[in-house]
């Protein structure tokens, strides 16, 4: 019996990703050691720290297995109780419950929550699962069992018909078949110098998918790109990622090392003679970088500029040698594919839409964090069921994906099938998957000026429509906000992002006017609204609004006068106040405090 005394009987994971860590999972993870090892507990309750659970809104996250508990917004006074109460004594702390778990017949799965039920995890499947810093783990739940049939079971073009036949499309944005993009860099092998490499330099404002893949399931993304090194005929891949993603890249390292140290990067992978390796590349955040050709051109130490095409990076790509490039998310879904088949792939999402996308939820959703859903799963069901609807009751206007690149989702498609073909009949796009929701607050105005804004500080500034254009378009919606626009400042705007789009040089130009475009089709009335009666209908442009104090439900409690930065508001003590608007700044201070809703906007 003495081989039992050390027998693991919990495990406690914590997680690691970024979210959680900067709200003190880090703290918590100490503090869970330390009482573990006052309750004599260390060798009973293994402790793994883990990547991103998808439930970011309820973080710090903690999950008890194999009971399954879901412990949300843990602080480190409350883990000497889940210690004592649940460790120790067996008794669950139900007030730190994950509320979709409480029940009146008990505690339900987690599987069944609808947070978790309608999703299918297949790039995410290992996050929050395992140590991310831990090969073992990660080989323990299949990992390189897919490099290892490539390396000795399958052609480098039976890998490519695989993945032509599963229909992978590139989850970066565009939806190139992937297999395509890997056979048109697949000739000529042995005989020239080929890359593989990864974008992690995701950028989308509201965007953090691949980060998330990547601090969670580092493993992933080498296997993968191993995968496609020996597909094309490639010894040498390169991972750039963003250095803002400090989590993301501390994993990386230590997963290159791990992998390189158990002869799964390297020289004569699996005794077949394969040669692979990887390293990274950091990134200085700009935009622009997620663009292919600039995204080699900074590898290959210049200014992140993107190159005229063609010739495509798969003839002439890094270092002028045929490249490819794909996405982190799409790497992820690459080694399940060989395990499963590509059929397996093929039969989940839409005809043209294979398999599954990882959406970042942000902005008026209850349940923000990451979402994984088979393609063609309506916009509804994303927002209303797995992300637990709008907060405070309010209504539903619209859904930015794609980011600045991408467009607005209105509410008369919020039934839309999601996938690549769908969003872009509408204007929009699936881009890397950032999804921000927007309630009946938001002006649609305010929201299209917010991404030009971004793409014109992130221009690189090499060609003329995009350097000088947006800039151009950007002041046309500063004046419609500032509530100095005209009818024929719409008209402008229109034919400047169509000449934009037309001749700019790359990418981040020729989308850069969508959320404008998709913004003025679905709410054109709302830009009248701006530059006809200059009126802000959200009451979200400064300039285009009053606050005032409605004197039959003020009740002189002076909170708001106490409380302006701008002494504009006068009144004596239980009479009815006054705000000067000449001296009011618009901050909403007053509105805040006022509890009698007295305040309103105007």
């Amino acid at each position: 019996m003495e081989g039992f005394a050390n027998m693991i009987r919990s495990h406690v994971l914590v997680c690691g990703g970024t979210g959680c860590t900067s709200s003190g999972s880090a703290q918590i993870l100490q503090t869970l050691k330390d009482e573990l090892k006052n309750c004599k507990l260390e060798d009973e309750v293994a402790v793994v720290q883990t990547g991103c659970h998808g439930l970011c809104a309820e973080g710090p996250v903690m999950i008890v297995y194999p009971d399954a508990i879901f412990y949300a917004r843990v602080t480190p006074e409350d883990v000497p109780e889940i210690v004592t109460e649940h460790l120790l004594k067996g008794r669950v702390v139900e007030r730190l419950l994950y509320r979709e778990q409480k029940e009146p017949e008990g505690i339900t799965s987690l599987n069944k929550t609808v947070f978790y039920k309608k999703q299918h995890r297949i790039a995410l499947r290992n996050c929050g699962v395992i140590n991310p810093e831990n090969i073992d783990e990660y080989i323990g739940t299949g990992g390189y069992e897919a490099l290892g049939r490539v390396l000795t079971q399958m052609t480098p073009d039976e890998v490519i018909q695989t993945l032509l036949d599963s229909g992978l499309r590139g989850r970066g944005g565009a939806g190139f078949p992937t297999g395509l993009k890997w056979k048109f860099a697949s000739g000529n092998r042995g005989n020239i110098q080929k890359y593989v490499c990864c974008n992690a330099d995701e950028g989308d404002p509201g965007a953090f998918m691949d980060r998330s893949v990547l601090e969670g399931d580092p493993h992933v993304v080498l296997e993968a790109m191993a995968i496609a090194g020996y597909a094309i005929g490639s010894n040498q891949g390169y991972i750039y990622v963003r250095a803002e993603y400090p989590i993301a890249v501390k994993r990386l390292n230590i997963a290159i090392g791990q992998a390189r140290e158990y002869g799964l990067l390297g020289k004569d992978i699996f005794g077949t003679g394969f040669d692979f390796d990887i390293e990274l590349r950091l990134g200085a955040g700009a935009f622009v970088c997620g663009e292919e050709t600039a995204l080699m051109t900074s590898i290959e130490g210049n200014r992140g500029e993107p190159r005229p095409r063609p010739p495509f990076p798969a003839v002439k790509g890094l270092f002028a040698k045929p490249t490819i490039l794909n996405n982190v998310e799409t790497w992820a879904n690459i080694p399940q594919i060989i395990i499963n088949g590509p059929e397996w792939f093929a039969s989940m999402g839409t005809e043209k839409s294979k398999g599954t996308k990882v959406f970042a939820l942000g902005g008026k959703i209850n349940n923000t964090g990451l979402v994984e859903i088979p393609m063609g799963t309506p916009l509804r069901t994303v927002i209303e069921e797995i992300g637990g609807g709008i907060p405070n009751g309010k209504k539903f206007k619209a859904a930015q994906t794609g980011g600045p690149s991408g467009g607005c989702i209105p509410a008369e498609h919020f039934d839309i099938p999601i996938d690549y073909d769908n969003l872009i009949s509408i204007g929009s796009m699936m881009g890397s998957g950032g999804m921000i929701v927007m309630d009946e607050d938001n002006c649609m105005v305010d929201i299209a000026k917010f991404f030009l804004q971004f793409t014109v500080d992130e221009s690189c500034g090499k060609c003329t429509p995009c350097r000088v254009g947006t800039k151009r378009l950007l002041e046309i919606l500063e004046k419609i906000t500032d509530g100095r626009g005209t009818l024929e400042d719409l008209e402008k705007a229109q034919e400047l992002c169509a000449y934009i789009k037309e001749n700019a040089q790359c990418g981040l130009g020729q989308t850069a006017p969508n959320p404008v475009l998709s913004t003025m089709r679905y709410f054109h009335d709302e830009y009248v609204e701006h530059v006809v009666n200059k009126r802000c209908p959200a009451g979200v442009c400064k300039d285009l609004i009053n606050y005032k104090i409605d004197p039959e439900k003020c009740k002189g409690c002076t909170l708001c006068a106490r409380n302006c930065p701008a002494d504009a508001i006068t009144g004596e003590v239980k009479q009815p106040h006054v705000i000067d608007i000449a001296k009011c700044v618009k901050c909403g201070t007053c509105m805040d405090h006022c509890r009698f809703g007295a305040i309103y906007k105007e």
